[in-house]
């Protein structure tokens, strides 16, 4: 469904590309802001995230959204 820029609540209008194209519309501070918040929500449902130290990237984690 195309909305040509108006609001809908329709979730499948939710595309992975629509929330990026959101993300990199806000300042550079407000995408800190949300890390800062996104961070304190993990640590705050798993305390033990804080202990651990040396954390290695996971192999094949990385997700394409689209090739332009």
């Amino acid at each position: 469904m195309k909305t040509d820029g108006a609001v809908t609540h329709d979730r499948s209008e939710e595309t992975m590309e629509a929330k990026t194209r959101w993300f990199r519309s806000l300042p550079m501070s407000e995408r800190m802001d949300l890390l800062c918040y996104f961070t304190d929500l993990a640590l705050t449902v798993n305390p033990a995230l804080q202990e651990c130290k040396d954390a290695q990237p996971i192999a094949g984690r990385i997700q394409v959204i689209s090739a332009t």
